[in-house]
């Protein structure tokens, strides 16, 4: 695909990565080149979601699951649960790019001519 400002945009959206209110992409974990690289290799805007999903789960790392302070207690999403959650959106693209017709290969016989 040939990527253009709408296309990263909407890439951005469906991989969860929006640039905050006046951000920039370095606030993100895909800057506009990289955005670019997944719309290039892909055959529709949800195969570059599912790449860049699994893309994403690669980058996750382990932090604190939970702590307290006095009587007030913490609990964040554990790893695995992002890693989860990751690959699950990965699978769910990966299945509407087939849907959309995104990796179709068609064969034909050549008539024969006589």
């Amino acid at each position: 695909m040939t990527p253009t400002a709408e296309l990263r945009e909407r890439l951005r959206k469906l991989l969860n990565e929006v640039i905050p209110d006046g951000g920039t992409e370095s606030d993100t974990r895909f800057l506009d080149v990289d955005l670019d690289e997944l719309l290039i290799e892909a055959q529709s805007i949800y195969a570059a979601a599912s790449t860049g999903w699994t893309m994403k789960a690669g980058m996750l790392q382990g932090q604190i699951e939970s702590y307290g302070v006095g009587q007030e207690k913490y609990e964040l999403t554990s790893l695995k649960d992002q890693l989860y959650h990751a690959l699950v959106m990965a699978d769910k693209y990966a299945v509407a790019a087939k849907a959309s017709g995104g990796s179709l290969i068609l064969k034909f016989k050549p008539p024969e001519v006589l």
